[in-house]
């Protein structure tokens, strides 16, 4: 079944940096598009990021420039680089592939 397992969160002071993974198994990763939601208390969930599996990125207005998605076939790992942090990146980091999601990686910005 499908399983993805997200580390790399923590707290850093804002204009600091986190390079958050996704460790996915259970289905073909090379051939899968893969995605980066967030959600801060009270919100709802945003999409971050999107990697397909050509290589093809899309990121959301308030992360464009600063956020970085990328992938790594041989290691089946979507990684999420965040640049310059604003505290309004304060969020619940979530992997996705389809309608599955993992457990979530806390990133706090102060």
């Amino acid at each position: 079944h499908v399983q993805l397992v997200e580390s790399g969160g923590g707290s850093v002071q804002a204009g600091g940096s986190l390079r958050l993974s996704c460790t996915a198994s259970g289905f073909t990763f090379d051939v899968a598009a893969m995605g980066w939601f967030r959600q801060a208390p009270g919100n709802e969930c945003e999409l971050v990021s999107t990697i397909s599996s050509d290589g093809s990125t899309y990121y959301a207005d308030s992360v464009k420039g600063r956020f970085t998605i990328s992938r790594d076939n041989a290691k089946n790992t979507p990684y999420l680089q965040l640049n310059s942090l604003q505290t309004e990146d304060t969020a619940m980091y979530y992997c996705k592939r389809g309608e599955t999601r993992g457990q979530g990686t806390q990133v706090t910005v102060s």
